[in-house]
């Protein structure tokens, strides 16, 4: 009998991004806002964004073609393809079968999977059923592959700054240098109105800002005590943040929020044991002892002080995952994964044995918080080697910056591409890095075209019947 798989997580990761990107700072100016209002307020430096000739699939496209290159993995090894994502294309046709064009020359349409939806959560949803997978009879054998990717687009106004857009895929199997803790797994979900979109005529969504905030904290605060029972019943011992968590990722619709959630994290281990917590982090947290639940959340002399006594542990387990999701801006089901990514790149020889703790949120709602082993040197990838794969460093230095109203008159644009048809790109292929996947045509009958920018080798062009073709 063959033994089961163990160890089970991610083998190999890769990060695509637009090269468009616009400084938070300069459309501060451009909005009328008040100076640092998006750079201090939001805690954000720049936002990415995609020309008409990008959307979701392309993204997916390109990143999921970049990671079976770059780790030479041949196509027909995939047996599961998951893809998480809230930006809607067709309403009935998943983006995986449109990734499945990857596919069709080596005759593998034996790939299980479809799409995951629940606002920033689809990609966490995608990354569960892919490790249920492999741990599973069900299991053949070969790797699955998850997609988190999304353009956040907003309508002008107070929320269009916390847009973003990017990609991530991640391969999935045993023996991973990144191991998922799976029995310390920790879910919360709720019905709740804070983000939604319901018109279908418009990918803009209904925000209330206020309750997202909320609702997102409470989800954390609800998933933390789950992790945390899980943790200390499984290994006989308390979980703090001090002792237990080496690093933390947040979903990051804008950095303001994940300081102010890891500052909530440090007050629950207060509340929880006030010996969890430093003894001058617990004399300046004493006078917020005696809060309700429901008094904490909107306190804000609470928000303030937590986040000063946080800051030390901040910088140290946080700050490090914050890179991308500052400079490109909230990635929807890319966020939380782009962060991993960050993390991987700037501590990649500090990696080995040490425990993330992750924070996964999507509207309506849907969170959890999990976490991953570092074990460096695993076969037949390394911590070190998928950090030196996604190249994070050449694609931020290769970005374009545009001003403002280059930005604004190319949202506008987009916004009459949404649920267009009949139409060709007119945005320039200047913008585009070697090896990306671009739209080439909507036709008549909403079918989309896409070609690859050449790297090496002539282009590839995939036509609206799914068929290859040399460009």
């Amino acid at each position: 009998m063959a033994s089961r798989p163990e160890n089970v997580g991610i083998l190999a990761m890769d990060v695509y991004f637009p090269a468009s990107c616009v400084k938070q700072e300069e459309l501060e100016e451009h909005d009328g806002a008040s100076k640092g209002k998006y750079t201090i307020g939001l805690g954000q430096d720049r936002l990415a964004f995609c020309t008409d000739l990008e959307d979701v699939i392309s993204m997916s496209l390109t990143v999921v073609q970049s990671l079976l290159e770059k780790y030479g993995i041949p196509p027909e090894r995939i047996g599961r393809l998951e893809v998480g994502s809230e930006t809607v294309i067709d309403k009935s046709k998943a983006i995986k079968t449109c990734l499945m064009q990857l596919f069709q020359e080596c005759g593998n349409g034996d790939i299980e999977g479809v799409d995951s939806t629940n606002a920033c959560y689809g990609g966490t949803a995608a990354l569960q059923n892919s490790l249920n997978w492999v741990e599973s009879t069900a299991w053949d054998g070969r790797f699955a592959l998850v997609v988190a990717a999304d353009s956040a687009v907003y309508a002008e106004g107070a929320a269009r700054p916390t847009g973003g857009a990017g990609a991530v895929a991640m391969l999935i199997g045993p023996d991973a240098p990144l191991v998922m803790e799976r029995s310390f797994s920790a879910t919360h979900m709720a019905h709740v109105y804070d983000f939604y979109k319901p018109n279908l005529a418009s990918e803009y969504p209904v925000v209330d800002g206020k309750l997202s905030q909320t609702c997102y904290l409470q989800a954390l605060d609800s998933c933390y005590s789950r992790y945390c029972a899980k943790f200390e019943k499984r290994q006989g011992k308390p979980f703090t943040l001090s002792e237990q968590a080496d690093f933390a990722i947040f979903h990051a619709p804008y950095n303001k929020l994940v300081q102010k959630s890891f500052a909530r994290l440090v007050y629950n281990d207060f509340m929880r044991n006030s010996s969890f917590v430093e003894a001058d982090v617990s004399s300046k947290l004493q006078p917020f002892a005696d809060l309700s639940l429901a008094e904490s959340l909107v306190n804000r002399d609470l928000e303030k002080v937590a986040q000063q006594v946080a800051k030390k542990q901040y910088d140290s387990k946080v700050a490090p995952s914050t890179l991308l999701p500052k400079e490109l801006g909230n990635m929807y089901c890319a966020s939380l994964y782009a962060g991993l990514a960050t993390l991987l790149h700037t501590k990649t020889e500090m990696l080995d044995g040490k425990r993330l703790l992750m924070f996964s949120y999507g509207s309506g709602l849907a969170s959890s918080l999990f976490s991953f082993k570092v074990c460096q040197g695993r076969t037949p990838y390394s911590v070190s080697q998928i950090a030196e794969k996604m190249s994070i460093a050449e694609k931020l230095d290769s970005r374009i910056l545009v001003d403002p109203k280059t930005f604004v008159s190319t949202m506008h644009l987009m916004e009459t591409r949404y649920g267009a048809k009949d139409f060709i790109p007119v945005s320039s292929q200047s913008t585009l890095r070697p090896g990306t996947f671009y739209l080439t045509q909507v036709d008549a009958l909403y079918r989309r075209s896409y070609s690859r920018k050449a790297t090496a080798s002539k282009p590839e062009t995939i036509a609206s019947n799914g068929t290859n073709a040399a460009a």
